[in-house]
């Protein structure tokens, strides 16, 4: 019976993916090509069901679990995942109300605070292998003349700053700042007055270390703090939020954003930069995918679709100024992730747990792939807050520090 459904599935394989995939099953039987480029070893049969079905998300979950082993270079595993496949992941079903009422449950301060220190506590030397020197865990600007991964990650800071138009003294806020690339290259590099906030203890500890030894006490502070408990007695500049919002969670981005409307100040612009959804009725990718970055690596995490994310904001009192989708350069950042840790496997799996790099290692080629293939998108999203002052005259009108033009950004 067995044999004949892995046949069976194996035989459906498009032709870019023909002869790629061998299948073991427990008693050691094979089948599919001696020679072929990704083989499955199979310690259970529970996970032919999924491998039947094309659920390539929930065949993940069994090789994070030990169910099943994975041979092959990852970028042809991760092809060869993505010709199991029997329907679009962005087309999977939800349901606004249940999605809505659990996002709320999801996202209090108390679990918003677990579910950061699960994903970004797990080793600082972990992530350490396979981020560039300044660890920036998000998506790089790969332009004309960027060779490198630590180049393309500067190159964002900086574009960053740019859109920005941060000057020398004005107060700038990082929500989420992670371990502290864009805050020290902000007070660096345009010397503003930094403030970042995050909810890991270890980036907490690493950038407080960095500030130290730069000497960058008293213009740069970062805190242990979320974003719902900031002051909003003296209002900031300039506010970034970088791959932070996806942990806001559909039900509490309205809320999100007018706390952001509430700490700029009147003409102050805002720099919202994050993962969105593909598809715009879908509450997760498909497949299992969706299941298993929640189970695994993002728990609370949610992508929504640009439109909905611009509508909020706009709802909230934020002018949208500038969105630029960053798509391909996210997928490039993935691999170049996932090629690294691939680098350092061994000694990856010194400084975390087995289940963690299993994890990892699907998870950003997997992510890689989808945006390669539309299933998710990176938006960088400039907005202000409005003065509704032209001339000296109170209007309903919204200026702001943006020149309404885009030249400013790349000179």
């Amino acid at each position: 019976m067995w044999e004949t459904l892995v046949r069976s599935r194996l035989e459906k394989l498009p032709p870019e993916a023909a002869g790629a995939l061998a299948v073991v099953l427990p008693g050691g039987q094979r089948i599919g090509p001696e020679a072929a480029d990704v083989t499955l070893r199979l310690s259970s049969l529970l996970p032919l069901r999924h491998l039947a079905g094309g659920k390539i998300g929930r065949l993940a979950s069994e090789y994070v679990e030990g169910r099943l082993d994975i041979e092959g270079p990852m970028r042809r595993v991760i092809a060869v995942a993505a010709a199991l496949l029997d329907e679009d992941p962005t087309n999977a079903p939800g349901q606004p109300l249940r999605r809505t009422i659990a996002s709320r449950l999801k996202h209090t301060p108390a679990a918003d605070a677990r579910q950061i220190q699960h994903h970004y506590d797990v080793s600082d030397d972990f992530y350490a292998l396979w981020l560039d020197e300044r660890r920036v865990y998000s998506c790089a600007y790969w332009h004309e003349g960027v060779q490198t991964l630590a180049q393309a990650q500067q190159a964002k800071l900086d574009l960053v700053c740019r859109k920005l138009r941060l000057q020398p003294g004005e107060r700038f806020l990082d929500i989420g700042a992670g371990w502290g690339g864009l805050l020290l290259w902000a007070a660096e590099h345009y010397g503003v007055e930094a403030t970042g906030i995050t909810l890991s203890r270890n980036q907490h500890a690493h950038v407080n270390r960095l500030i130290e030894q730069r000497g960058l006490a008293g213009r740069v502070r970062m805190e242990l703090l979320d974003y719902r408990e900031l002051p909003e007695d003296r209002p900031w500049d300039k506010v970034a939020s970088i791959g932070m919002f996806e942990h806001v969670g559909r039900a509490r981005l309205p809320d999100y954003f007018a706390k952001i409307r509430r700490l700029l100040r009147p003409g102050g612009l805002l720099l919202n930069h994050g993962i969105t959804s593909g598809g715009t009725r879908n509450a997760q990718l498909g497949a299992g995918i969706g299941e298993f970055v929640e189970r695994y690596i993002f728990p609370g995490g949610e992508l929504l679709h640009v439109s909905h994310v611009l509508r909020v904001m706009a709802e909230a009192g934020l002018e949208g100024l500038d969105t630029e989708n960053l798509r391909p350069h996210y997928a490039r950042t993935l691999w170049a992730w996932s090629d690294a840790l691939e680098a350092q496997l061994r000694h990856a799996a010194e400084v975390t747990r087995p289940e963690t790099l299993r994890a990892y290692r699907l998870y950003l080629a997997g992510s890689a792939m989808g945006f390669e293939r539309g299933w998710m998108a990176l938006h960088q999203t400039l907005a202000s807050r409005p003065t509704g002052v032209l001339a000296g005259t109170r209007l309903p009108g919204a200026m702001s520090d943006y020149p309404f033009e885009r030249g400013y950004i790349y000179r």
